[in-house]
């Protein structure tokens, strides 16, 4: 038996050798089996270069807007504007954006002398009238603004007329008292308030509320300052002594 005892020994010993080598060789064999065991890790050595994007972003767009154009106004507050003979004439309103001084079709028109107090006075361009070259006058004029007697005098007929045989117009014309003999003749306003015998005092006598806007462009409309153009009150000084020529066409396109 003691034999026995010995041999068992001996293959106990045998066994336990036999088990640290393996454990040595496979340490993973070691493991307490109640720990989570860790998958191993790939070590390939193969690597790949980042994406790169070759869009390229667009600059912004900048969007400009001209500023919209303000348009000149003098405040004229029916000052003097042009002389003839012993005739001052005075703005015939106080908001005034230019005087456009041209040819009148009338051959009694007097040749206006345009004063320093003038409202942007320029002479327009030759309409071939047979006329001096500022016998009248376009007064370009605030439409929300009344039209005030150009001159002191009394009113020789007013009322309306048809423009170029066909806009509808209303008209004063004025016996100034420094020269009786002629004629101060208003065109292009609308709601005539005087009538033939009534005396107007320059600057303060109310002719109408507004001025007349036309359906058309006018020659002193290119020289506007801002959009829509303004209308204007037609202004000259006619001497009917002096014989008119008839209008071709009787003043009809």
């Amino acid at each position: 038996m003691a034999w026995v005892g010995t041999r068992t020994t001996a293959l106990l010993l045998a066994a336990s050798a036999a088990l640290t080598a393996c454990s040595a060789a496979r340490p993973d064999l070691a493991m307490d089996p109640s720990m989570p065991h860790a998958e191993p890790t790939s070590t390939s050595s193969s690597t790949s270069a980042p994406a790169t994007s070759s869009t390229t972003a667009a600059a912004p767009v900048t969007v400009t807007t001209a500023p919209k154009p303000v348009r000149a106004v003098v405040e004229a507050a029916w000052a003097p504007m042009a002389s003839v003979g012993k005739v001052t004439l005075v703005h015939p309103s106080r908001r005034v954006e230019r005087v456009g001084f041209h040819e009148s079709n009338h051959d009694g028109a007097q040749q206006l002398a345009p004063l320093a107090t003038a409202a942007a006075p320029v002479t327009l361009e030759a309409r071939e009238r047979g006329t001096n070259s500022r016998t009248a006058a376009d007064v370009v004029v605030d439409p929300a603004v009344e039209i005030r007697s150009p001159v002191t005098g009394r009113v020789k007929r007013a009322g309306g007329y048809v423009l170029y045989c066909k806009h509808s117009d209303d008209y004063v014309v004025i016996a100034p008292d420094a020269q009786p003999t002629w004629e101060v003749k208003i065109l292009h306003i609308d709601g005539v308030r005087v009538q033939a015998g009534d005396r107007v005092v320059a600057g303060k006598t109310v002719l109408a509320p507004r001025p007349t806007q036309l359906p058309f462009e006018s020659q002193v409309d290119e020289q506007r300052t801002a959009d829509p153009a303004w209308p204007h009150v037609h202004i000259e000084v006619v001497d009917p002594a002096i014989k008119d020529r008839p209008t071709p066409g009787g003043g009809c396109p």
